[in-house]
């Protein structure tokens, strides 16, 4: 294994103490972009873990199939079709990891020269059968390569412009869909990058982008493939924290990323992720990565005044609680430009907190400055859900699930629906959304 392979390797699986240990997660990693039979547009993820890169290459993928494509025949499209926008997919992640927008890209691919070896060893295929350069080795028994061979048969491939870079993905189609292409694209990301250039944005080191135990991407694999950055937190900007500085979302994501763990109040997404450019949404559970997504561009609009009045009270209220002490109402009403005279400021706490119990909720806040609450989000439009994982869809048959969403206002809401984990993930950005899906059951997070 080169030196370039071994640093790769520490990376991405950390320094196993029992290479048996990686060598399950591994397996589970083992897997082509293939597409559903059921669903055309849907990628299958075959087992638990390599959801951290499925999921964002699914997100983009589906971007770019609503939003690039001519024609509302979206589900329906060909197999060429796949091939076009799997590609275009695979090469607009790896422009985004281009550290500094640098004049070179880097695919991870099968190398020749090591084919040629396994050839000549005993059991070997004839020279008839040798792959040339990025086809799958099943003639070299790929079932059986493992963790230490496989990584000793992979190379580095530079391509100098987007131009080559695209050509070149195009041309590794086959490779991407067979065995090891979800693992080789992971590597082709991180080389493009650079793997110094990632240990210098991830919090900590030592932590390895793949739990080499449970084999579960960390949220700094997920925001290197959504955001081309490998930092290990959520929110907007830098944070000082004791004397350390830790990184964030610097820029409006093009698409974006939700979690259930925000409504159990783990972490806090920011502005940048949960408004990204397109409205497509990566879904995080406690163990797993989905997409929902719509056609509807009002739900990425820029934000109302309202909105903006609601995200900057919520920043005074990190417990989400619902409403401020009382004291806060002049920093509140100074950072959304309000009246701030202390004489205003009073009788605006005298009108919110009648009964003087030191508090101003969220709600009576937002009637009072902020009483036009049209968004111009449509009263309900057409949402989807998609999950990977074949035992998490009807009948073990990878399909978008359907539905309909009301995104209401602060005020009491008319409609009420379940109250499941999807839903709660989705209420960290629409704290008022109301799902109606077309299935008996609601969709599956994990």
């Amino acid at each position: 294994m080169t030196d370039m392979n071994k640093d790769l390797v520490e990376l991405v699986w950390g320094r196993p103490s029992c290479s048996a240990v990686t060598e399950t997660p591994f397996r589970r990693w083992t897997q082509g972009f293939v597409f559903s039979q059921t669903e055309p547009s849907a990628l299958e993820q075959l087992e638990g873990g390599p959801c951290a890169v499925i999921a964002p290459v699914q997100a983009f993928l589906l971007k770019n199939v609503l939003f690039n494509c001519e024609g509302s025949s979206w589900p329906e499209i060909s197999e060429d079709e796949q091939k076009v926008a799997l590609c275009h997919t695979l090469s607009e992640i790896l422009e985004t990891a281009c550290f500094h927008k640098a004049e070179s890209y880097c695919l991870a691919v099968w190398s020749r020269a090591k084919m040629l070896e396994d050839s000549e060893i005993p059991g070997g295929h004839p020279e008839s059968s040798q792959p040339t350069e990025g086809q799958q080795p099943s003639a070299l028994g790929a079932d059986q390569l493992g963790f230490e061979r496989f990584h000793a048969v992979i190379q580095r491939r530079t391509l100098k412009t987007v131009e080559e870079l695209k050509e070149a993905v195009l041309s590794f189609y086959d490779m991407w869909r067979n065995k090891f292409g979800v693992l080789l694209f992971l590597y082709s990301v991180i080389l493009t990058k650079g793997i110094e250039n990632i240990k210098n944005e991830i919090e900590d080191t030592l932590e390895p982008l793949i739990d080499p135990v449970y084999g579960h991407g960390s949220q700094s694999l997920i925001n290197l493939l959504v955001t081309g950055h490998a930092v290990s937190n959520v929110w907007d900007g830098d944070r000082e924290c004791s004397g350390m500085k830790l990184h964030g979302i610097h820029e409006q994501a093009t698409v974006g990323f939700l979690t259930l763990m925000e409504s159990l109040r783990y972490c806090k997404v920011g502005a940048s992720l949960k408004s990204p450019k397109f409205p497509v949404w990566i879904l995080g559970s406690e163990t797993h990565l989905s997409v929902f997504f719509t056609k509807e561009m009002a739900l990425v609009a820029p934000e109302s005044p309202s909105e903006q009045a609601r995200r900057v009270f919520q920043t005074f209220d990190p417990e989400d609680n619902g409403f401020i002490p009382d004291s806060l109402l002049e920093d509140v009403m100074k950072a959304l430009d309000l009246v701030s005279e202390p004489e205003y400021v009073n009788l605006m706490k005298s009108k919110l907190d009648p009964e003087g119990l030191g508090v101003v909720l969220l709600g009576p806040f937002l009637l009072e400055f902020f009483p036009d609450q049209d968004t111009g989000i449509p009263d309900s439009f057409p949402v989807y859900h998609y999950n990977g994982l074949k035992q998490s869809n009807h009948n073990e048959k990878v399909a978008y699930v359907e539905g309909t969403a009301l995104v209401l206002g602060f005020e009491d809401p008319m409609v009420r629906t379940d109250d499941t984990p999807i839903k709660r993930c989705l209420q960290t950005k629409w704290p008022y959304i109301e799902l109606l899906w077309t299935t008996d059951r609601s969709p599956s997070l994990n």
